[in-house]
């Protein structure tokens, strides 16, 4: 599993370098082969490594995700289609949400459970949600409930993602935290582009922030599954 489908990472490296490249050069035709490059390859890899657990649930919907996040991509290089594509990465959050839960070395008991504790954990990230929210209202007009809604999974999936901590081993919580805080930071600098002001090099800062946080993902369910002592009956 270690060295499994080596060679598509590299493609997704390239591939996203290219696409950083060509948002510079403001190329933005040629993105129509860099941008689905991107998750095309990064699911070819993550199929690759993990062909031991084919069958399980992890693995479908991670390999889900994935595949929405290619169409969600591939929709918002069309600005007309960006409805669409919030339905697609909306969908991809929730798979990603699965994933998480199953990628924990814990069983889940409803009476243990200190919620009060986890507000105050997760405090931060409703925090930041909220500003978010909050600066770009009044410019949603018939698009708030959809944006509303995606808001409300991107804060659960990371969420979930912290969650995980002291539930796995440290180098999977951090790259899949670390992924998911990437995957909020990238989607806020578009909204906030689009729906409050626009920002310098916004283009380069929403893809470059979102190319990592997809491989961070990807690369922390595999050192779960790697190096993970105990795996949970789903994987």
């Amino acid at each position: 599993m270690q060295t499994k489908g080596i060679g598509w990472l590299y493609l997704y490296l390239f591939s996203g370098l290219a696409d950083i490249a060509l948002i510079t050069q403001q190329q933005e035709q040629m993105r129509f082969i860099s941008k689905p490059l991107l998750m095309i390859s990064l699911t070819a890899y993550f199929l690759s490594a993990t062909s031991l657990i084919k069958n399980s649930l992890l693995r479908k919907s991670v390999g889900a995700a994935l595949v929405l996040s290619l169409i969600g991509d591939v929709f918002l290089l069309f600005p007309e289609m960006f409805l669409y594509g919030l339905g697609a990465f909306f969908i991809a959050q929730i798979c990603y949400i699965i994933a998480f839960k199953l990628i924990q070395n814990h069983q889940i008991n409803l009476r243990q459970i200190n919620f009060l504790k986890i507000f105050f954990y997760n405090l931060p990230i409703y925090i930041a949600a909220a500003i978010v929210y909050f600066l770009i209202n009044d410019s949603l007009h018939q698009l708030k409930t959809p944006v509303v809604l995606y808001i409300l999974a991107m804060v659960m999936m990371v969420s979930t993602a912290r969650e995980r901590f002291k539930r796995t081993n440290t180098q999977s919580f951090v790259q899949v935290f670390l992924g998911a805080i990437l995957f909020l930071i990238s989607d806020s600098i578009l909204a906030l582009d689009l729906f409050f002001q626009p920002i310098n090099n916004s283009g380069l800062l929403i893809m470059a922030t979102y190319i990592l946080a997809q491989l961070l993902i990807v690369m922390g369910i595999r050192s779960h599954l790697v190096y993970s002592p105990v795996k949970t009956k789903d994987q």
